[in-house]
């Protein structure tokens, strides 16, 4: 999969920044084993994003193994992000396609991660406002606590 286009000085990684926990230095390739480890998905579910198409063809060693690279892992980063947002995986099959087709797709890439974003949003709101409710009852029951002790040492 190129997920890496250049136009002028601007660069589409199609992925979050590098991690923290990079990989060895010089290291660009990994087997299946060692991508499990490293991003705590399945083999399944790999073997699985590259059938229905998330990831691109995966290179193969001579004896078939696949051989997935550091680009490979930043996709997969990215996937692990668009999963965090709720993106279905149609969409991020969609997004994949779209990587794949080229740079004339940007507007189409750039709509579909902006619903997502607004989609974001509206969770976080959401989230936010359940997060106040949380804090109100905690405080409620904080002060309930505090009422209940002092009556109990004001009366013994």
């Amino acid at each position: 999969m190129t997920v890496m286009e250049t136009t002028g000085t601007r660069t589409d990684s199609c992925a979050a920044p590098p991690l923290a926990r990079r990989r060895p230095e010089g290291q660009d390739s990994y087997t299946i084993s060692e991508v499990v480890a490293r991003t705590g998905l399945t083999a399944h579910t790999l073997r699985w994003y590259e059938r229905i198409g998330l990831m691109s063809h995966i290179d193969r060693s001579h004896t078939g193994q696949r051989r997935y690279t550091n680009r490979d892992l930043d996709w997969l980063d990215l996937v692990g992000k668009l999963r965090l947002t709720g993106m279905p995986v149609a969409d991020m099959v969609r997004y994949a396609e779209l990587v794949r087709a080229g740079e004339h797709t940007y507007g189409e890439r750039f709509a579909l991660l902006e619903a997502t974003r607004r989609d974001v949003r509206a969770r976080i709101a959401e989230l936010n406002d359940t997060l106040a409710v949380l804090d109100r009852k905690i405080s409620f029951y904080a002060d309930a606590d505090r009422v209940r002790a002092y009556e109990t040492e004001k009366a013994g």
